[in-house]
């Protein structure tokens, strides 16, 4: 009977002293960059025992953090398996398993050791995504850490290097009676494969607006507006779109995807807004006909309808101009050796200085495809606002005041090209400031048009801005890098010479791509009355060819 109890006591004091051996601890991470450490940083904690890991960080565990955020947790009594556990801005957690990914890091031992907050470590090295990584981690505790996922399985990491200059180092371990609660499962995790989980993860972190989603734009004779306006027989659709609050420091994003569906050619594209603010609109023009906006001469003898602002009308302002491709998708049967068509085209810009026009509004948005096929093109548009990185405000949002734009999206509504450049005046357009006016900028886009050999297209031509009569900027627009966009264009042309028709350098744009606007700077104006002019040498008709410029002028200022 005494050996009995003696023999449980043995095995009590046995358990007691693995006990001892293995407890719980939590590791402090702090980061650094060349040398300097932010003392607004957020700590990485991680609580790490003989089964488990949790990878977190002080906002979290003092419920601080903004969803959505993660947490890694390494599963060491199930072989070594990697979850990722991430809370939604709904509340929603969100979960995913990889039994193989700590098996996947493969490491290069050194010799190299060193002491760090009393503890002899071992380095190793390895690259991540062409970073080169060293880390540096002991065996001395019985537990397996890191600030992330990686070397999870090494031991406990203690410091990270990557590429020489960003340093995460623990600043403290010690010894805790417990994991904390509110890091362990809850058990109502909705699990998703590995890209799932990331995607939710992504689109959680910013606010996307959906505008049209693969809609047609055409020309037909039986298009009918219903939740989506469409005029000049289709090959026009507007959206009212309501617009959450824009901080200054958050970016805009403007997205098209494009597929032909009959089209072949390649086309000029306009997503825009439609101001609102006066008694006048492009709107209005659009529903009683383009005959009923301000009017533009300059001494041709044709009339341009709503191309330039006045008093009570105020132009529309392009958000993005685009050009579609020879046929993407439509005509990819059109095979080339060695040719792999692409099966869209997506185009994306960075439209955060117009957030002024945006911001807690409800705006018209449209988009135009000029062109007379009747099957024409589908489009995805939809605008994305990402957070600033400092999470501020950065003073106010920019103010805009839209001059000019002779992209005729009405185009096949009656409204005459822009082909207003054949005589000095161009387009001139008087305006007013009704306070001063501080950082102002010009927002201009331009791209000549004439598609034969001596047309505009074709052909550089200097653009020259003016204001109050004094020459502001000039530069010549061109697109010298076409060819780079082959692979989007399988209904282009092939000449003898060897090129194709989508590869030709042409005046500020290439079939398949943005024509991004430039930034004039005019510094700061006072409070009064100004006239700004954009003149183009635009070349002479030959027969029923004619050259236009597409040109598009806003005002940015605080």
């Amino acid at each position: 009977m005494k050996k009995s109890i003696l023999f449980a006591s043995l095995l009590c004091l046995s358990i007691s002293s693995q006990a001892q051996k293995l407890p719980n601890y939590v590791i402090h991470y702090n980061q650094s960059f060349n040398g300097n450490t932010s003392a607004r940083q957020n700590t990485v904690v991680v609580y790490a025992n003989e089964k488990e890991t949790f990878v977190s960080s002080e906002r979290e565990l003092k419920g601080q953090l903004a969803a959505p955020y993660e947490r890694v947790v390494v599963d060491r009594s199930a072989g070594n398996t990697l979850l990722k556990i991430a809370k939604l801005k709904d509340g929603a957690l969100i979960l995913m398993r990889d039994s193989l990914a700590l098996s996947r890091q493969k490491f290069n031992a050194t010799n190299e050791t060193k002491t760090i907050l009393g503890y002899p470590c071992k380095k190793v090295e390895t690259s991540v995504n062409s970073n080169k990584m060293e880390v540096w981690y002991t065996d001395q505790l019985g537990v397996k850490g890191a600030p992330a996922e990686l070397g999870q399985d090494l031991g406990l990491v203690l410091e990270i290097i990557r590429n020489g200059n960003t340093r995460t180092f623990a600043t403290k371990v010690e010894k805790v009676k417990a994991i904390p609660d509110q890091l362990k499962l809850k058990g109502n995790e909705k699990r998703y494969d590995e890209l799932s989980y990331k995607d939710l993860i992504w689109k959680n972190r910013f606010i996307q607006i959906p505008i049209f989603q693969k809609e047609r734009i055409r020309f037909s004779d039986d298009v009918k507006s219903d939740s989506i306006l469409r005029f000049a027989n289709g090959t026009v659709i507007v959206k009212k779109v309501k617009i959450p609050r824009i901080k200054a420091s958050d970016q805009v994003f403007v997205q098209l995807v494009e597929q032909s569906k009959g089209d072949a050619y390649d086309r000029t594209g306009s997503v825009f807004i439609i101001p609102a603010e006066k008694s006048q609109s492009f709107l209005d023009g659009m529903k009683n006909g383009m005959a009923t906006l301000p009017q533009y001469e300059n001494g041709n003898g044709k009339t341009y309808q709503g191309v330039v602002q006045t008093e009570s009308f105020e132009p529309i302002v392009e958000l993005m101009r685009f050009f579609t491709p020879f046929g993407v998708k439509q005509f990819n049967y059109l095979q080339l050796k060695d040719k792999v068509w692409q099966d869209s085209v997506l185009y994306r810009q960075d439209v955060s200085e117009l957030a002024g026009m945006l911001s807690e509004q409800e705006v018209y948005i449209g988009t135009f495809i000029g062109n007379y096929d009747k099957n024409g093109h589908e489009v995805s548009v939809e605008l994305t606002i990402h957070p600033g990185f400092d999470g501020g405000s950065k003073g106010d949002l920019k103010k805009t005041k839209s001059l000019f734009t002779t992209t005729n999206v009405m185009e096949m509504g009656g409204q005459e090209y822009g082909s207003m450049f054949d005589k000095d005046k161009g387009v001139t357009v008087s305006f007013h400031l009704d306070q001063d006016a501080k950082n102002v900028q010009l927002r201009y886009i331009t791209t000549g048009h004439g598609g034969w050999g001596n047309g505009d297209e074709f052909v550089p031509k200097e653009n020259r801005i003016f204001l109050n009569d004094s020459l502001l900027f000039k530069y010549t627009p061109w697109r010298n890098d076409c060819g780079s966009y082959r692979l989007s264009n399988p209904a282009s042309g092939n000449f003898a010479t060897g090129l194709s028709s989508s590869d030709l350098s042409r005046s500020n744009w290439c079939p398949g791509t943005v024509t991004p606007p430039i930034y004039i700077d005019l510094g700061d104006l006072k409070a009064g009355n100004y006239t700004m002019q954009v003149q183009i040498p635009q070349g002479a008709p030959e027969g029923t060819s004619f050259s236009s410029w597409n040109v598009t002028g806003t005002l940015l200022f605080d």
